[in-house]
């Protein structure tokens, strides 16, 4: 996948969650037509196991009120509290396992997931990289080095 101007890495944080802006993201750009064809299979939460999917189920919202209310304006910042008020907020300690669980998709997972990692990396042409998860993959492929930048320190 190309750089995609617009979209942050999944490692990103919008107050204690990762990936959550991204999404954000995904849904602007989608609005704008300037998210990728590529990236639309797996925007929303119609399919168990996607990253959309799994945070709108955590944060106990659908991915069409996500949609509406980020598309009303405002900040990040202000549509994660927008979520935590229809889906109940989560504490910090919920926060950190979630953040933990996402960033590690990929990595010792039930033999399907590391399968189609592996599969996206090798079709990427990222092999030698050291990706283990599927956020490193998606870093690595949108031309990040989240090794360098040591991206899950931050998050």
């Amino acid at each position: 996948m190309p750089n995609v101007p617009g979209l942050r890495s999944p490692y990103s944080k919008v107050g204690r969650l990762v990936y959550f802006g991204r999404m954000l993201d995904k849904i602007r750009l989608h609005a704008a037509g300037k998210l990728p064809a590529d990236y639309v299979a797996n925007l929303g939460d119609s399919r168990p196991g996607v990253f959309d999917y799994r945070c709108c189920r955590f944060l106990g919202v659908s991915f069409d009120e996500v949609t509406r209310r980020t598309l009303e304006g405002g900040t990040d910042e202000a549509v994660l509290e927008w979520a935590e008020a229809r889906g109940g907020r989560r504490s910090d300690d919920e926060c950190t396992v979630w953040n933990g669980f996402l960033m590690k998709r990929g990595w010792h997972d039930p033999v399907a997931n590391v399968q189609q990692l592996r599969k996206r990396v090798g079709e990427s042409g990222l092999e030698g990289k050291g990706i283990e998860t599927f956020f490193d993959y998606i870093d690595f492929d949108e031309g990040r080095d989240p090794f360098a930048a040591r991206s899950w320190e931050t998050a």
